[in-house]
């Protein structure tokens, strides 16, 4: 299954653009993609070809031109790798380099691994030692990704993924963070510096705006750890009380302290809700099994405010989700709600998964 990680924004982009360089040129760029014979949508080769002609017109300097060049090839090679393994799901572990191996933290990143991939998830980490090495060490080689970074000093590929292809080396932030956030069904953050706080606040940031898909958010420490309360106090003391955020927000993450409460937290997720997307006004929240309509009515009282217009209603696949034959099937939940209340969207999934007993 392809899934389109903002939720359906990539999706509903049009295939066929209308482009040109100039009319002679035109057959040109189209031949040599219809020569080539590699994909099934040429129209978008044919206008990133475009793209790149367009910035030798444009007089691009040769730095940007760097920069550009390198940003597509990174994510170019961080497509193919991801490629044979899209139909499983993936927990992104951040956290930091210099946790000693014998911290609790560390055993903590070490056993909450070996458990998520138990159940059939996939790892993925930075690369590096301390939280990202133990969480590898706990999902073992060949269950584990790893999106290092270029760095002076410090970041070096930890010994449990050095070697192996699935290890992804970057030289951007952006391309790294832009993989982290594609490939992610859940996020799990330990203690860490200023790198884990920017992919803490980034993550935040992505689903708030509904630039992401909503998924699981997991702040976890060691127990009686304060490091993310700490954390919640600026949040609440800060950000909530000067506006900055609203209360709802603070429902896009959960604070634990034990790694089998985090994993219950990710496949209870999972467990009736499937994934969900956009189409056009329509918010299509894709189930695993049907809902009774005992439980729909509920959800209608529960979420009349996150409705714009109608009700929530149970139905099958609509005709824009053609793109998405492999999930053709389930049965969905339709609704047109307001489109900036995401922390509110994260209560709806939970209020679904919590309508059907275990």
């Amino acid at each position: 299954m392809e899934e389109d990680f903002t939720g359906g924004a990539i999706h509903s982009q049009p295939a066929r653009r209308q482009w040109s360089v100039e009319p002679p040129f035109d057959q040109r760029v189209r031949q040599l993609v219809q020569d080539w014979n590699g994909t099934d949508s040429p129209e978008l080769i044919e206008e990133m070809i475009v793209t790149a002609l367009k910035l030798a017109r444009d007089g691009t300097s040769v730095a940007d031109l760097k920069l550009i060049n390198r940003s597509v090839k990174e994510m170019r090679y961080a497509a193919k790798v991801f490629a044979p393994f899209r139909h499983l799901r993936k927990v992104v572990i951040f956290g930091s380099a210099r946790t000693p191996a014998n911290s609790p933290q560390y055993k903590l990143a070490e056993n909450f691994a070996r458990e998520i991939v138990a159940h059939n998830f996939m790892l993925i980490t930075g690369g590096g030692d301390g939280i990202m090495g133990a969480a590898q060490k706990g999902a073992g080689r060949a269950h584990s990704f790893a999106l290092n970074i270029r760095l002076p000093t410090e970041q070096r590929a930890n010994r449990i993924i050095e070697g192996d292809p699935k290890l992804i080396t970057l030289n951007y932030f952006f391309t790294r963070k832009l993989n982290f956030v594609k490939e992610a069904h859940a996020f799990v953050l330990f203690p860490g510096g200023f790198g884990t706080l920017d992919e803490a606040f980034e993550v935040l940031t992505l689903m708030q705006t509904g630039k992401t898909r909503i998924i699981p958010v997991v702040l976890l420490d060691q127990r009686r750890g304060n490091y993310w309360e700490t954390w919640m106090k600026f949040v609440t003391r800060r950000l909530l009380k000067f506006g900055f955020i609203s209360k709802e927000d603070l429902c896009l993450f959960k604070i634990m302290h034990h790694g089998a409460e985090a994993v219950e937290e990710i496949l209870h997720f999972y467990r009736v809700y499937h994934s969900a997307r956009w189409v056009g006004e329509r918010f299509v929240i894709r189930l695993n099994r049907s809902l009774p309509q005992k439980a729909i009515a509920g959800l209608n009282k529960q979420f009349a405010d996150l409705l714009r217009r109608g009700a929530i209603v149970q139905g099958g696949a609509l005709r824009e989700e053609k793109n998405e034959p492999d999930i053709w099937h389930l049965p969905r939940l339709i609704l047109t709600p307001y489109r900036d209340r995401f922390g509110r969207f994260r209560q709806l999934i939970d209020a679904i998964k919590d309508s059907i007993p275990n």
